[in-house]
């Protein structure tokens, strides 16, 4: 028992003296300066190397390929829709039926006209053959037989006129029956079953609107117009790549073509209008939509980018700061081509792989320690937009390359 004693009392004394060894240890550490300084926290991200499109960003509205207003085109009571609001439409679908039964009516009248006038032309005509062997014998006077013929080509002319009056009243029935004029999409009705519609209304009946395909409206600065043709004369028969995002960038609503470059800049505004046109399977273009445009211009393969949280301005132009092996940050100067998107496609002065810091870049000058964070800012799809050079943070000492 007594050993098992003297045991622990031995134990407990290696312990105390093992402590009070490293307590030295430390202290004489903290007085000769040799310990190593804790490391400014940063977040970092590698450089990306891979194709990016080289494009210009515009605010483009959609436009349906075509529109029209339906309109009766002949008075009448609305018997029944045969549409459903919002719904697509065939070309030559009935949309509504407006009372056929007046013009029925008016065209059965034509016909029973024109047989009239058709059965006294007949009757005219033969009287006309027989007057004319009796005059060549004196029976019937000359003047007889003219007027006779006049009265044939009389009726002749009542005819024509009696088939283009039943030609027209035909067309005023088929009128009754309104169709769609190409496929789209029908819109609210502006008139309910029942109501007398006429030709001269100022409201419609329906709106439709073709959405496939489907027209983007954008304007680009003029200054960009010469790249722009140029590009398109490139691109050949094709023409040049127009892509669709929603207003926050975050989702990709249509690919589709540059069709249109207007002829002329406004004046007012120094702009130019240009027309893309998209297929538009899913009908996530809606006319009078606005919407996001990406005008691709050219795509760099090998290109490499890093996020804009990344980049820096200084007195010597744009830099990032890059970690080195040893975990020390130095400034490197970059040179930007293109920041879109969140994301900075960089020209020169990166290399695939670095790290850069995207994130702490306060307070860093050259040759300082960095601690890197778990979690980095790197930007997916580029959703967030690049920052402006004012909310940029610059080195406090400034930049000399």
């Amino acid at each position: 028992m007594r050993r098992r004693v003297w045991i622990g009392i031995g134990v407990i004394i290696l312990l105390v003296a093992a402590g009070g060894f490293a307590l030295m240890r430390s202290s004489d550490d903290a007085g000769t300066g040799t310990s190593t300084p804790p490391g400014i926290p940063v977040t970092t991200v590698a450089v990306v190397e891979g194709d990016v499109p080289i494009e210009l960003d515009a605010l483009g509205r959609v436009q349906a390929a075509n529109t029209v207003m339906v309109r009766a085109q002949v008075a009448g009571q609305i018997q029944k829709f045969a549409f459903e609001q919002g719904q697509p439409v065939a070309a030559g679908q009935l949309l509504a039926q407006i009372d056929p039964r007046p013009f029925q009516a008016t065209v059965e009248q034509d016909q029973a006209n024109l047989a009239r006038d058709r059965a006294n032309l007949a009757n005219a005509e033969a009287d006309l053959r027989r007057y004319i062997p009796l005059a060549g014998k004196g029976l019937v006077s000359t003047q007889q037989v003219d007027t006779q013929r006049a009265l044939v080509a009389q009726l002749k002319a009542t005819i024509a006129a009696d088939e283009a009056a039943l030609d027209r009243d035909q067309v005023q029935l088929g009128f009754t029956s309104i169709t769609a004029p190409f496929a789209g999409i029908a819109g609210l009705r502006f008139v309910d079953i029942g109501n007398v519609v006429s030709p001269t209304d100022a409201q419609g009946l329906v709106a439709i609107n073709q959405v496939q395909p489907i027209f983007v409206l954008f304007t680009l600065p003029q200054a960009d117009l010469p790249e722009i043709k140029t590009r398109a004369a490139a691109a050949g028969k094709d023409g040049l790549t127009v892509e669709a995002w929603s207003q926050d960038n975050a989702n990709k609503l249509d690919t589709g073509r540059l069709s249109v470059i207007n002829n002329q800049v406004d004046v007012a505004s120094g702009t130019v209008t240009l027309q893309g046109t998209f297929p538009n399977p899913r009908e996530l273009l809606w006319p009078g939509a606005f919407v996001s445009v990406r005008l691709v211009l050219d795509v760099k393969h090998g290109g490499l980018t890093i996020p804009a949280s990344a980049l820096q301005y200084g007195p010597q132009g744009t830099y990032v700061w890059t970690v080195a092996e040893d975990g020390t940050a130095q400034p490197t100067p970059i040179t930007v081509q293109q920041t879109a998107h969140g994301q900075v496609l960089a020209s020169s002065g990166l290399a695939a792989g670095a790290q850069v810091v995207s994130n702490g870049q306060y307070g860093l000058v050259p040759g300082a320690h960095v601690a890197v964070q778990t979690g980095g800012s790197q930007q997916a799809n580029g959703s967030t937009p690049a920052p402006s050079m004012r909310n940029t943070q610059t080195n406090r000492l400034g930049f000399s390359p």
